[in-house]
């Protein structure tokens, strides 16, 4: 049972609001308080002794390195997300660690961002449903889970101190309804505040943020925890309702809430809010157990990894059979990339290199492996480059088959900086194409932890698998999917572009003298894309198979409250069993606001036997028809139409149904302040005014009206109180009154 703030004294429940140290929470022995034990995540633990950091400067002890979110954002598939959840969960036991730093469920918002790798997708939904699955599996392991970060966190550059400057609707639309999600499906322990400001406001003392939209509107009951470092200023955290800081601050900060709440200043009922939220994170505490199921978790990751590669392209090349002599290329094959840089580094406990897999595939399978670097990942001299590029295009040459593994180093993405280019090294894409000249059918097999470019090389190969750092299991699952052992099924998270130009976000990231616009919108990764018709490499959602599937017509049936029930029937038409993301969006031009083309709004991924159809079910609740509306302050469903399309990614629709809804009947109430075009457009009031003018015009006046139908065009945004004004009182004061009273009955927003 949680103790009672009220037992306590204003100095210890000041000091519960920051760390002991680097790492840990205050105790209070006589109390009955213990500290509790925080560490990085998300995809593993990061539990350090000795010296501290959170940069991952400093060795960990050894634990699983699980796939990253990149990697699990393109498996769709939540019940992978929660078995990786659950391992390290229990990692997080064996090692005595209360609370895990992860999810990240930050949106993708342009592929340059150099966290990218810790973050799901471009899309919330997605983001959401794989964040809330990881701490479902976590927290049932015992630990708590910190989800992060809290918000609107989408850049490196600056990241201590940016101002991300985005309108609400953009805000409640797409950077937010991934948290809500976690928050109300999965209940986290606590909720990490970013670094950055929103709107001018830091996000650790952001009062909007942390208690109106948090705990007002999604009715959160966990602790806020700080981004390290993160604090700018403790007592108007507190007064947000921001709880612990860490790290610790040797009570300097303790001092400071003690001092404000002697003063008048602070209210002491804050205090003893942000304390018995933090005394709730107490009772998370408990041993160490150094029970650690190393083979276990290791065969997990390798699971995860295999379902998250994206085979992008495949002219018929894999699987590869057996029989083959395969030429192996590329430094990352025998050096495997396969986590990101910064705080989430983990010490893992042995690594796959694929090399080394491919070798014990082949030899099991009568082929024959022959290997070069190509290149090296610190870089060399142009004579020493050239010779490593032509040893491999002699291997190559004397080769069935060429699978070159290429991607980026820590030094071209890490937390802490963002990317400048989508292109990858030179050195690489010189091997890839001098591979690919040669004739031998050429695979590429990409190690990178956001989007990069396959221009200039993409039609030279015969297949890309995108692989992402997958882990430390990462290279025995590339094996298992290039020789055929797994067949592929992940489906990007993310679009891969033809330019860094094209990206949405182009012309404002990073931002400029410490302020980022998100003057994109809700128009963020394919829903940009879509609805601009930009060209792109592979949208959203895309992924081949070594079997095929068939989708057949979709039922769309409206149920309750502006819900509608779907049915998919999918086939899997091949000779192989496989797994398919059957994709549901909805697209609609009803409503005040411009929206998205189409936007993913259910998924599920199915596994099919050969022959096997299945009928796949999903319910689409009313938010999937709702846009943010800024007057109303709510979700909104406007009356109209709605299409409801299955597609194989966000550009191609395989089959659609349309829906009508009835929508939401919202009282618009005019005032003297409301536009004449508002007038004139209420869909009761405007009839009515219309009709009163033409009774009272004269047949000079209606005939000009008449020729001039357009003629109130031009006032159309001058206020009724100017536009009385102007026309010297052409509408009596007392009808506008009258209609203005009419206006306040509810009526549909169409």
């Amino acid at each position: 049972m949680t103790l009672d703030p009220s037992q306590l004294t204003l100095e210890q429940k000041a000091s519960l609001l920051s760390g002991r140290d680097f790492w840990s929470t205050k105790e209070i022995a006589e109390a009955g308080i213990a500290s509790i034990v925080l560490t990085d995540g998300p995809h593993g633990i990061r539990r350090q002794k000795g010296d501290a950091d959170h940069l991952g400067i400093h060795d960990s002890l050894p634990s699983t390195c699980f796939p990253p979110a990149v990697a699990i954002g393109s498996s769709w598939d939540p019940e992978l997300a929660r078995a990786v959840g659950g391992a390290v969960g229990e990692e997080g036991v064996a090692f005595g660690v209360s609370v895990v730093l992860g999810p990240g469920i930050n949106i993708k918002r342009s592929p340059l961002c150099g966290r990218n790798f810790e973050y799901y997708s471009e899309d919330p939904l997605l983001s959401g449903a794989l964040g809330a699955a990881h701490v479902i599996g976590l927290q049932a392991a015992g630990p708590g889970a910190s989800v992060k970060h809290f918000a609107a966190n989408n850049q490196e550059t600056e990241r201590m101190r940016v101002s991300a400057e985005v309108d609400e609707r953009t805000l409640r639309e797409i950077y937010l309804p991934a948290f809500e999600r976690v928050v109300k499906e999965a209940a986290p322990a606590t909720v990490m505040c970013s670094y950055n400001k929103v709107n001018g406001v830091s996000a650790s003392h952001n009062r909007w943020l942390l208690t109106e939209v948090l705990r007002g509107d999604w009715r959160y009951e966990g602790a806020v925890v700080s981004d390290w470092g993160a604090v700018s200023d403790r007592v108007e955290g507190v007064r947000a309702g921001m709880d612990l800081e860490m790290p610790g601050s040797n009570g300097t900060t303790d001092a400071q809430v003690v001092e404000a709440v002697r003063r008048g200043e602070l209210d002491e009922a804050l205090v003893d809010a942000s304390a018995r939220r933090v005394l709730q994170l107490a009772e998370l505490a408990y041993e160490a157990t150094d029970e650690l199921d190393v083979d276990g978790h290791h065969a997990v990751a390798r699971r995860a990894a295999a379902e998250s590669v994206v085979l992008l392209k495949n002219d018929g090349v894999l699987p590869i059979a057996g029989g083959k002599s395969i030429a192996v290329l590329g430094a990352f094959a025998s050096q495997p990339r396969y986590q990101g840089g910064g705080s989430s580094h983990i010490n893992p406990t042995r690594v796959d290199a694929a090399l080394d897999e491919i070798r014990a595939f082949a030899q099991a399978h009568g082929s024959t492996v022959d290997a070069s670097a190509g290149f090296t990942l610190e870089g060399a001299d142009e004579d020493a480059g050239l010779a490593l590029r032509a040893e491999a295009v002699a291997i190559a040459t004397a080769a069935d088959v060429a699978v070159v593994f290429a991607g980026l180093s820590d030094r071209e993405e890490s937390e802490g900086f963002d990317r400048t280019t989508l292109m990858l090294p030179e050195a690489q894409v010189a091997l890839i194409r001098a591979v690919a000249a040669t004739g031998t059918p050429t695979i590429v097999v990409l190690s990178n932890g956001g989007v990069v470019s396959l221009e200039g090389w993409h039609d030279e190969v015969a297949a890309i698998a995108e692989a992402w750092l997958l882990g430390q299991a990462g290279g025995g699952a590339i094996a298992d999917v290039l020789f055929g052992a797994v067949n592929p099924s992940g489906h990007l998270a993310e679009t891969i572009p033809l330019r860094l130009e094209d990206t949405p976000s182009w012309l404002n990231f990073p931002g400029e003298q410490g302020h980022v616009r998100y003057g994109e919108g809700v128009f963020v990764g394919y829903r940009h894309y879509t609805t601009a018709g930009v060209p792109v490499r592979y949208p959203f959602g895309h992924g081949l198979s070594y079997t095929t599937f068939r989708t057949d017509a979709v039922e769309a049936e409206v149920v309750g409250d502006d819900a509608v029930d779907v049915a998919v029937t999918v086939t899997n038409t091949g000779k192989r069993t496989g797994k398919h993301v059957v994709q549901v969006y909805v697209s609609t031009d009803t409503g005040p606001v411009r929206r998205p083309l189409r936007e993913l709004r259910a998924f599920e991924k199915v596994s099919l036997e050969p022959g096997e159809t299945r009928r796949v079910e999903l319910r689409l609740d009313r938010r999937a028809f709702a846009y943010w509306d800024i007057e109303q302050h709510d979700w909104v469903v406007p009356a109209g139409e709605y299409t409801v399309q299955v597609c194989s990614d966000a550009s191609t629709v395989l089959v659609e149904e349309r829906v009508a809804l009835a929508g939401d009947a919202l009282v618009c109430e005019l005032t003297m302040e409301s536009t004449v075009g508002d007038w004139f457009g209420h869909p009761v009031v405007g009839p009515a005014l219309m009709a009163g003018l033409t009774a009272s015009m004269t047949p000079e006046q209606a005939e000009q009206a008449e020729q001039n139908p357009d003629g109130l065009k031009m006032v159309e945004s001058m206020p009724m109180q100017q536009f009385l004004v102007f026309t010297n009182g052409a509408i009596p004061i007392e009808a506008l009154e009258q209609l203005i009273d009419l206006s306040k009955a509810p009526v549909a927003v169409v």
